[in-house]
């Protein structure tokens, strides 16, 4: 029993990333902006929090620093398709390579350091439940945070009226524009605070995931919060759930090897990225339902100019 509660606690440690970068990449999506640069923005974000982490000893500070690097990589990516127009799949492509260059050029200096004097994060009381304590409540304090986020973000969608307006301009920025919104800033908007998003999921990782700096250790992570969205039908709780059903696939792997199950390492390690391929050709089944659910101006410019 307390092999599988130390599972499911890897997997709440494994999914936290994937469901931050999916609800970024949502928020995104939501407002009718495709960002492709992901992976590019989590590595930025991660050397940016690693370094911070490490000079001040600080996770909250170094989360912060993850959060201003993914807005501000975002703001950029935002003002070039928003207001230059360039086209967004290639755009979030070059993001996504310029992140890695990037992060590994500043993260040189850092390879091979780690984050000393880590803390043991427990729940008082709760963690010393059986089973329980163990799978659930030893967990950093961003994993809660990232549960409570999606709650808050799923009630803002679709409980408020910034949350209707946002949605309105990812369905029909011209109707949106005709009504007096300023559509370019509330997309710029939801580009950044999806980077940010991006950005304390990348800082997590190398804060508390692996509190060290590897070149390229988002590992297509970013990748996997992409198809995530499409996974959830651009809803909150189902990333989350999704985010940890990938998380709980990528923890299977280490703990079959652990308990010395014979199968070669190189098809464990393709085990989510092959879950992810499998999710994306079932639903690819249904074009209809994912047309249902999709925003209706994803990836598509708008110029309010005519």
């Amino acid at each position: 029993m307390n092999e599988i509660a130390l599972l499911l606690a890897a997997t709440l440690n494994a999914g936290t990333p994937l469901a931050l970068a999916a609800l970024g990449l949502l928020i995104n999506e939501r407002v009718g902006v495709l960002n492709l640069g992901a992976e590019g923005l989590m590595l930025m974000a991660a050397v940016a929090g690693f370094a911070v982490g490490f000079h001040t000893g600080s996770d909250t500070l170094a989360f912060v620093a993850g959060a201003l690097a993914g807005a501000a990589a975002a703001a950029v990516f935002g003002w070039l398709v928003i207001w230059l127009g360039t086209n967004q799949y290639a755009t979030g492509l070059a993001l996504s390579l310029f992140g890695a260059g990037l992060s590994a050029f500043v993260g040189v200096a850092y390879v091979g350091k780690k984050l000393e004097n880590r803390i043991t994060h427990e729940v008082p009381f709760l963690s010393d439940i059986p089973f329980i304590g163990t799978a659930l409540f030893r967990q950093h304090a961003m994993v809660y945070l990232t549960m409570a986020l999606t709650a808050l973000l799923a009630w803002w969608l679709f409980r408020t009226r910034a949350g209707l307006v946002l949605r309105s301009i990812g369905e029909s920025p011209e109707s949106a524009h005709a009504l007096g919104y300023r559509v370019r800033w509330v997309r710029l908007g939801g580009v950044m605070a999806g980077g940010a998003l991006c950005g304390v999921a990348g800082a997590y990782l190398s804060v508390v995931y692996a509190p060290l700096w590897v070149e390229g250790m988002v590992a297509g992570r970013g990748w996997i919060a992409l198809a995530l969205t499409v996974f959830a039908t651009w809803r909150p709780a189902r990333a989350l759930l999704g985010a940890y059903l990938f998380g709980g696939v990528t923890m299977l792997q280490l703990h079959l090897q652990g308990q010395g199950v014979q199968i070669p390492s190189q098809f464990m390690s393709m085990l989510p990225y092959l879950a992810t391929i499998v999710v994306l050709v079932i639903m690819s089944r249904n074009p209809v339902w994912i047309r249902m659910n999709m925003p209706a101006s994803l990836g598509k410019p708008f110029n309010p100019n005519g």
